[in-house]
């Protein structure tokens, strides 16, 4: 195996230089070197090598500076009708026309689709992303949803209590009513999986008019207002 400097005290392993330096986790970087794009000093590199602040790196050619990248985190409440790409999808926007050009670089931690609002997460910090995204960590997640109609009691046990069988598995959702006319709903889960509440609904023959994301974790929309963005602390 590839491991030079082993004995080296200014060492560190290449994936953990490859998630800080690219904005991408420890895992995304083992599939670069596993998928021979990754060399040292010219030199294919193998998982588990570890590296200098002499060595150069490159990644697909491209060379892979050794300057520290500082670590970026902000919160932007999403408006309606932006979607979470970097090209806009024919006159759909992006949300990196909401950001300055230094959060360009930034990559959304999950994703809201083009007709949902409210939190979304951008970090260059590959490791937080993993964290906040992967199911083991199972992260709760916050939204307050409008129905196109009542939702009727029985549906409601459904969801909360056993669940709603889906073509990508159950998706089961904690319901929390918010108005009187069984319209508004709070919903608490823990999974991400594309589009799931909305198809949640749809199985039952509901529609959703309006998702709005308040919270991620430990991290809540607060008092940004909508299209706009904040630096936050990590917890």
């Amino acid at each position: 195996m590839n491991t030079p400097h082993d004995t080296d005290k200014s060492s560190e392993r290449l994936n953990k230089f490859l998630a800080r330096q690219l904005g991408i986790s420890r895992r995304e970087a083992d599939v670069l070197i596993e998928n021979e794009t990754v060399t040292i000093n010219n030199t294919l590199a193998t998982l588990g090598a570890r590296i200098t602040p002499s060595d150069s790196i490159d990644v697909a050619g491209a060379p892979v500076s050794h300057k520290p990248a500082a670590l970026r985190y902000i919160a932007l409440n999403k408006p309606v009708g932006y979607v979470c790409s970097r090209r806009a999808q024919g006159s759909t926007p992006t949300i990196y026309s909401l950001l300055p050009p230094e959060f360009h670089a930034l990559k959304p931690v999950g994703r809201l689709d083009k007709d949902s609002s409210g939190l979304l997460l951008l970090t260059n910090d590959g490791d937080f992303a993993y964290r906040m995204t992967h199911p083991k960590f199972a992260k709760t997640k916050q939204y307050r949803v409008r129905l196109d109609r009542d939702l009727e009691p029985l549906h409601q046990q459904m969801i909360s209590d056993f669940g709603i069988d889906l073509d990508d598995g159950r998706s089961q959702l904690i319901l929390t009513r918010l108005d009187d006319n069984r319209r508004e709903w709070h919903i608490t889960m823990s999974e991400g999986r594309n589009r799931q509440i909305r198809r949640t609904f749809t199985a039952l023959g509901y529609t959703v008019t309006r998702l709005h994301r308040t919270n991620f974790g430990n991290y809540a929309l607060s008092d940004i207002n909508r299209g706009e963005w904040r630096e936050v602390n990590i917890s």
